[in-house]
């Protein structure tokens, strides 16, 4: 029998089926458990945090060198009005975001052992993705954020990276990574060349990828990142880490410098501003719905993981850009990156009464 079977079959052998497998086929049960024939639709591969969210009223914005800060009085003691505990991370929040839009995913990071690593697992798992691939090591920290929420419902993020920059090749189960598609989000240090190696190995066994480009990475500027955007079919970054690769500029020239080192499809997040992509013809513009905003954190995960989600189902830019800004608005109308992540048909309900229009020119 086949190494690599249908998706379709691999799905219904898994869950309870598989427990009775052993009875009646121990060679296939054997090669399941192992991970040989598995099939994922995406390998989610990134950060995961635990995220505090603060919310206090009890500070003031001024500018500074051009830019709006948040300031807080020296040697006070500031009241706090909520405190929200969550879990986060680029990498956790597209696994939990693909795999309640119907895909069969598996998360690949690093993380403790201790509670707060517990909590991140717990959470996976109750979202049906497989947690096996994920990397836990006794001497390792999980990765730690605090969110103060300012006057405007924007946010200000304090980020402990902990063991979510220290993922090395060789604690990878590589004969696991058996899928159609990886998502890359934001990795450092030694975990972005393990990155470089994986999408090598994408590229060797025709996996495509679809990369997430954070704002860390994007100071690192085109040099450093090309490696991986040569070998990328979908790139998701918002303007301002745009500018940071290619330079300052324009929407569509920033799409066109972008498209020519490598990816197929090029997507750009410009806050309410709205959503731009470019596929190497044409220039599709979404504009975004007039929605009450909460907190952001989250926002370009839902839609870089929707937008995926999209091209998987339908391969239609069109659709894809309308699910991801329609899993956006939700997010960003709550708390956390993952509270308000929407079901397909739940996706597809919100689109149906609040559609979003995107428009398409040559390019």
């Amino acid at each position: 029998m086949s190494r690599e079977l249908p998706l379709a079959f691999t799905r219904t052998l898994l869950g309870w089926q598989v427990k009775y497998l052993r009875y009646f086929n121990k060679k296939l049960y054997k090669l399941i458990v192992a991970g040989e024939i598995l099939m994922y639709d995406v390998i989610t591969i990134g950060s995961a945090t635990i995220d505090t969210f603060v919310k206090t009223e009890f500070c003031d914005m001024v500018k500074q060198k051009g830019k709006d800060c948040v300031t807080y009085p020296v040697g006070a003691k500031i009241l706090v009005d909520e405190l929200i505990l969550t879990t986060g991370g680029g990498g956790t929040n597209a696994a939990v975001s693909l795999a309640r839009l119907g895909h069969k995913v598996a998360f690949l990071g690093k993380m403790g052992l201790k509670y707060n690593s517990n909590m991140l697992v717990s959470e996976l798992k109750k979202e049906k993705i497989d947690t096996s691939l994920i990397v836990r090591k006794k001497t390792s920290r999980t990765g730690y954020s605090v969110i103060l929420d300012s006057l405007r419902h924007d946010r200000t993020i304090l980020v402990f990276r902990g063991s979510n920059n220290d993922l090395r090749f060789n604690e990878v189960k590589i004969k696991k990574l058996k899928t159609k598609w990886f998502y890359f989000s934001s990795m450092m240090g030694k975990s972005f060349k393990t990155l470089e190696k994986i999408a090598s190995y994408a590229t060797k066994n025709k996996i495509k990828i679809a990369f997430n480009i954070s704002s860390y990475l994007a100071k690192k500027g085109v040099r450093y990142l090309k490696t991986i955007l040569k070998k990328t079919n979908i790139l998701i970054l918002n303007k301002e880490e745009a500018g940071m690769v290619v330079g300052k500029g324009k929407v569509e020239k920033l799409l066109k410098k972008l498209h020519k080192l490598g990816p197929e499809i090029v997507g750009i997040t410009d806050g309410n501003k709205g959503v731009y992509v470019f596929d190497g013809n044409h220039l599709y513009y979404g504009k975004p719905s007039n929605i009450n905003v909460v907190e952001t954190t989250g926002a370009g995960d839902a839609f870089a993981s929707s937008f995926l989600s999209g091209m998987i189902r339908k391969n239609d830019v069109e659709f894809a850009m309308k699910l991801g800004m329609t899993n956006a608005e939700s997010v960003i109308t709550h708390h956390g990156a993952k509270n308000k992540l929407l079901k397909y048909n739940g996706a597809l309900r919100v689109m149906k009464g609040r559609p979003i229009k995107v428009t398409k020119k040559k390019l």
